[in-house]
């Protein structure tokens, strides 16, 4: 076996071991056909106070502005679907993502581990890792490496196990052998897009300042009037497009201890997301990516979900 394949079957291997489901290797280089597409999407105002989103265009789109001398993006897939989906229509819900720990340290804490092994075998290798921490366009990385396909929603569908996943990326001075892209089974499936409340999905974009997830995480100013009545129920991301998505009739789910949410959680009624005080909320909380909202931004989404 030559030297790049070895290291190809190496990469794929540690993946495993370290429980990732899924593993795909790009060539990196400038993502010629994204650049259009997110120029766009920043012209047309689609990422809301994300001001963040217009930064690093450029590294945005090319990996090598990243991690000089850069030759492969290693994407990999890890599953945070749950045993029990603890939403109800008639009950306040948060995204499933957020049930447990924080899915950065977790997965940053791998991608580590990942490296220290990957260096042990083949020696000193330039690189970085990221799990939704700079400006990485992971979605397109994963479909160029075979992971799945960006569905009608903007998010990666892989066929095998829908979309319940955490992307993270290697980017390294590692020559590897790339997978070839994916092919788009959405069809003429449009579930999705009929799904969102507030029509923030059109085939293949997300006007991300209408998704429920943007206004309940991301916003930190009031949420607009113009959502009243449309929020059903969430307080803390959204699922809604996943939820009714085909492909995730195919979910498992996850064996990860630390996804799996406190028992205070789980008792969680309307009524005591009503009465949340902040020291509950530090306490259930505590180490979760719900934190992000802070306790004053889930007491503004809990008044308006109720509105």
């Amino acid at each position: 076996m030559n030297p790049i394949s070895k290291n190809t079957a190496l990469v794929k291997s540690i993946a495993r071991e370290l429980g990732f489901d899924f593993c795909g290797i790009s060539k990196a280089g400038f993502l010629e056909e994204d650049a259009p597409r997110l120029e766009e999407w920043l012209k047309k105002g689609h990422h809301g106070k994300m001001g963040y989103m217009e930064n690093h265009f450029d590294k945005r789109l090319d990996p090598t502005k990243l991690v000089p001398g850069a030759k492969s993006v290693v994407s990999l897939l890890y599953n945070h679907f749950p045993k029990d989906d603890l939403g109800s229509p008639d009950q306040f819900k948060i995204a499933k993502y957020a049930y447990g720990r924080d899915y950065h340290f977790v997965i940053k804490n791998k991608l580590k581990t990942f490296m220290q092994m990957l260096q042990a075998q083949v020696g000193e290798i330039a690189g970085r890792v990221f799990v939704d921490s700079a400006p990485v366009m992971e979605r397109s990385w994963a479909a160029k490496s075979g992971l799945g396909w960006i569905g009608k929603h903007t998010l990666l569908i892989n066929k095998d196990q829908g979309s319940f996943f955490f992307l993270a990326e290697l980017i390294v001075d590692l020559e590897l052998e790339p997978d070839g892209p994916a092919k788009d089974y959405c069809g003429t499936c449009t579930r999705c897009i009929d799904a969102c409340p507030t029509d923030a999905i059109t085939a293949y974009n997300l006007d991300a300042s209408k998704c429920i997830s943007y206004l309940t995480i991301e916003l930190k100013d009031e949420i607009p009037d113009e959502f009243q009545g449309k929020m059903e129920n969430w307080i803390f991301g959204c699922d809604i497009c996943q939820d009714v998505c085909p492909w995730n009739r195919f979910s498992k789910p996850h064996h990860e201890q630390e996804f799996h949410p406190k028992d205070q959680l789980k008792e969680m009624k309307n009524e005591n997301w009503q009465e949340l005080t902040k020291e509950v909320f530090q306490e259930i909380f505590r180490g979760s990516a719900v934190k992000r909202t802070k306790f004053e931004g889930l007491k503004r989404n809990i008044a308006m979900a109720q509105k």
